[in-house]
């Protein structure tokens, strides 16, 4: 099935543009990180205690939050939890931070919560339905775990590149799955969104999902370096770029289609998970175009202008029996 035939869009030609759209995002992630938000890490990494609570009518923040300050519980963070039925949330989940080895000891985050409310509202209007805690030791090894995992993925991803291909493949495939990252992680850090494991499972599976679709590309460049070995690399890349592109926009289309879906019903447990692969997905598929394959010529074009021999490997063709 191809949504496109004899397409013929000079996606190089537009490069300088794809940077200026890659730049402004990435340096308003990287402002964000450095300057506002910085990176909002949830519970799960910075330790602390995650109340969620169920109300018998919808529930104010302003006057919980109110209620939390008038009983001493300060720093807390009140996020209702969206209804996707499209009724009125009744349910919020309240994060304290942790503030002494005894927060994790005992159920202290608890008992304060659950005293500030009780003194603002009646027994029957709130009950609480579910409490985290995460100790800070714990929260920081998780922080670490999931660096490296990240960490770990990107280094295998360029070693196979590099087994698979050439090393110029991986490198471009990595720094376009770097990209993608940045910007992801940027995306939740202006939107204040917090960073939990879920979300850290979602950024290892568009790191998978963009190598994918990049490797697709690649893939398609080398089978036409070996029949085309003349053509320039310029129009080359741009040819392999068009005729991947139904199968790009079928792909990733469907897969949008589907964790846009997750996004707007799946509800708040998957709402990080889910906005990240969103966020990812779209970017994922965008750097494999503008990201990874323009690096491939601009390297090669650089090693042309300096007399020296093509990298960029052509298909081995199999022998006929």
């Amino acid at each position: 099935m191809e949504f496109f035939r004899d397409v013929n869009i000079d996606w190089l030609g537009k490069k300088w543009y794809f940077l200026g759209f890659s730049l402004i995002f990435s340096i308003a992630g990287l402002w964000s990180l450095l300057f506002w938000h910085h990176l909002p890490l949830g519970v799960d990494f910075k330790g602390g205690t995650q109340i969620r609570v169920s109300f018998t009518q919808t529930p104010n923040e302003d006057h919980i939050r109110s209620a939390m300050d008038k009983a001493g519980v300060h720093q807390a963070t009140i996020q209702r939890i969206s209804d996707p039925s499209g009724k009125a949330a009744s349910k919020v989940i309240i994060a304290l931070p942790i503030s002494s080895a005894s927060d994790t000891a005992h159920d202290v985050g608890r008992e304060r919560v659950e005293s500030a409310l009780t003194e603002n509202y009646h027994d029957s209007a709130f009950s609480i339905e579910q409490v985290e805690i995460v100790g800070p030791t714990a929260g920081k090894q998780l922080q670490h775990q999931a660096e490296w995992a990240t960490l770990y993925s990107l280094l295998g991803m360029l070693v196979y590149l590099w087994f698979r291909f050439e090393l110029i493949y991986g490198v471009a495939a990595v720094v376009a799955v770097f990209h993608d990252t940045l910007i992801t992680i940027g995306a939740f850090s202006l939107t204040n969104q917090d960073i939990t494991l879920t979300v850290i499972a979602a950024i290892l599976t568009l790191i998978g999902y963009s190598m994918n679709d990049t490797i697709v590309i690649f893939d398609r460049i080398r089978e036409n370096l070996g029949v085309s070995r003349r053509e320039p690399v310029h129009d080359l890349v741009n040819r392999s770029i068009n005729q991947t592109l139904s199968r790009t926009v079928i792909s990733s289309g469907l897969t949008f289609l589907t964790v846009l879906s997750l996004y707007l019903f799946g509800g708040e447990v998957l709402h990080g998970f889910s906005f990240a692969l969103v966020v990812g997905i779209l970017i994922g598929t965008y750097s494999s175009v503008a990201v990874a394959a323009p690096m491939l010529v601009a390297y090669q074009e650089w090693r042309a202008k300096r007399g020296k021999a093509a990298v960029l490997p052509a298909a081995k063709k199999r022998a006929k029996a």
